[in-house]
């Protein structure tokens, strides 16, 4: 689409690739939030979307993403990936900016779908965003945060070099929770080997930022 060009951005690692999806994409990200993405009784989530039956939980999954796409502005953006293993659409990773071409920081969100959990996959994905924020956008800062009990995300993060940014006190379904914050500068940060950004050139503007001289 030559108006919307991030239907063309996608990133590259040695097993996935991040890319900006289609409507058929969108498609299959529901059937993996539909066949559940997290146990019972176990909520990883600030707002808690995914407490709903499988076919409601895959119509917000997709709702989400048409919000996302119709709010994009370069003062306020959100670009959502689709992360594709073997062909599959498993999970989605996201990223957040508010007047990035002055703060130069992003925050990233993700989730996988279970069956695709503990391979590793969480880290190679969190890995490529990072890549695309500061090798692609010329981020400053990246920042995360996951309730205490979200190990599984707390240990991506460590393992990418993060550092405690404090922790704020949620309700999570009627409950204090405490949410835990990071950090990571660009100095900071450590590029993953075999990540490749393609046809950001094109999406820059609707980041804010100036297309590259020929």
């Amino acid at each position: 689409m030559r108006n919307w060009p991030l239907f063309q951005l996608s990133i590259t690692t040695p097993r996935l690739e991040l890319r900006y999806p289609s409507l058929d994409d969108l498609d299959e990200l529901g059937d993996r939030a539909a066949e559940g993405i997290h146990e019972a009784g176990f909520m990883p989530f600030a707002v808690p979307w995914s407490e709903t039956e499988p076919a409601e939980r895959a119509r917000r999954t997709i709702q989400y993403h048409f919000r996302q796409w119709s709010e994009f502005t370069p003062e306020k953006w959100s670009v959502d990936f689709v992360v594709v293993f073997e062909g599959q659409v498993i999970g989605m990773q996201g990223m957040v900016a508010d007047d990035f071409p002055v703060l130069r920081t992003v925050r990233t969100g993700s989730w996988l779908g279970r069956r695709f959990q503990g391979k590793g996959i969480g880290t190679e994905m969190r890995a490529a965003a990072l890549h695309f924020a500061f090798a692609g956008l010329g981020a400053e800062w990246a920042a995360t945060d996951a309730f205490e009990d979200n190990h599984a995300s707390l240990a991506v993060t460590r393992k990418l070099g993060y550092h405690d940014d404090g922790f704020a006190l949620l309700n999570r379904q009627g409950e204090p929770a405490v949410n835990r914050r990071f950090r990571l500068p660009r100095a900071g940060w450590t590029p993953a080997e075999g990540v490749e950004i393609h046809h950001l050139d094109a999406c820059l503007p609707l980041f804010g930022l100036p297309t590259p001289s020929p």
